[in-house]
């Protein structure tokens, strides 16, 4: 089940991630692993989330790679070292839209909202292939909601 889109100014977000390339095939199974692992580094800092964790998709080619961020908002910018990295979401009107299902769906709910910005007119910040701020947000935390078909994504993109 996806929302109706919605539109939303949204300051700048530091966060931290963990930078990957995977196929479509393989981000199920690459991606999730590496939030704990973001959790820990922010934990051995006495660092708190500002936020759920998201994916930041920076390129997406479906039939081959795409370059994606395991992340972690935080309150403030910090450096990160050469496994757990820095980076900013960047200021602006962001389109989003609530998914509601499994993670699996969420090709779905990107269509939608892809679908939806070609039929309002919108136009997504990108530089080349590169997005600014294509993103999928956990809204549902899996250990106490164990029912996927419950779990919320929020899925949001920057707007130019």
């Amino acid at each position: 089940m996806v929302s109706k889109p919605t539109m939303t100014e949204r300051p700048e977000q530091h966060y931290v991630g963990i930078r990957a390339r995977v196929t479509m095939e393989e981000l199920g199974r690459v991606v999730p692993p590496l939030w704990p692992e973001v959790f820990a580094w922010l934990g051995e800092r006495g660092m708190a989330p500002a936020g759920p964790p998201f994916i930041r998709y920076l390129i997406v080619n479906m039939d081959g790679e795409l370059e994606v961020d395991a992340g972690v908002p935080i309150a403030s910018a910090v450096s990160g070292d050469e496994r757990v990295q820095q980076g900013v979401l960047p200021a602006g009107r962001y389109a989003s839209l609530i998914h509601t299902g499994p993670p699996e769906d969420l090709v779905v709910a990107n269509a939608a909202l892809l679908r939806w910005g070609a039929e309002s007119g919108a136009e997504w910040q990108m530089s080349g292939e590169r997005w600014a701020a294509r993103m999928e947000s956990s809204l549902t935390d899996p250990s106490r909601e164990p029912d996927r078909n419950k779990w919320q994504t929020e899925v949001a993109y920057l707007t130019a």
